[in-house]
């Protein structure tokens, strides 16, 4: 297996975003909307098995010293295969200088210890399905 890493948008399957994100229990939306977003965001990582789409991720940033990481998914059948890490370290890479936030879906929280992140005291989030993300754990 010969995993390519993409930094840009080019020839995206959208659709297979979007399934991906379903697939392993996290959020998702119309392909569309995952366009725009992975678009308009400052760092952006894609992962292939020669054409097929096995991960991806993106991070908001300002380029200077604060980041956030959203929409990190590896697809299911090329987990526990260091593509979750290999996916991690592109986009760390290229945000050095900045202190770097998440969302770890719960139980996952050990995956991200591992690349030295650490849970936070005073995180506050206000969702827009509050509610859900409640009954999924991410929130009290």
């Amino acid at each position: 297996m010969k995993i390519t890493a993409k930094n840009d948008c080019v020839g995206v399957n959208w659709q297979a975003v979007s399934e991906t994100l379903k697939s392993v229990g996290m959020a998702y939306h119309e392909p569309e909307k995952h366009r725009k977003a992975f678009e308009a965001s400052h760092t952006k990582v894609f992962l292939y098995n020669a054409d097929k789409l096995v991960g991806f991720g993106r991070a908001l940033s300002d380029g200077a010293y604060q980041a956030a990481v959203y929409d990190c998914a590896v697809a299911v059948e090329y987990q526990g295969k260091g593509l979750g890490r290999m996916l991690m370290e592109n986009i760390l890479s290229r945000l050095q200088d900045c202190n770097v936030i998440l969302y770890a879906s719960p139980g996952k929280e050990g995956f991200y210890e591992k690349l030295d992140f650490r849970k936070m005291k005073t995180g506050m989030a206000k969702f827009t399905k509050s509610e859900s993300m409640q009954q999924r754990g991410f929130t009290e």
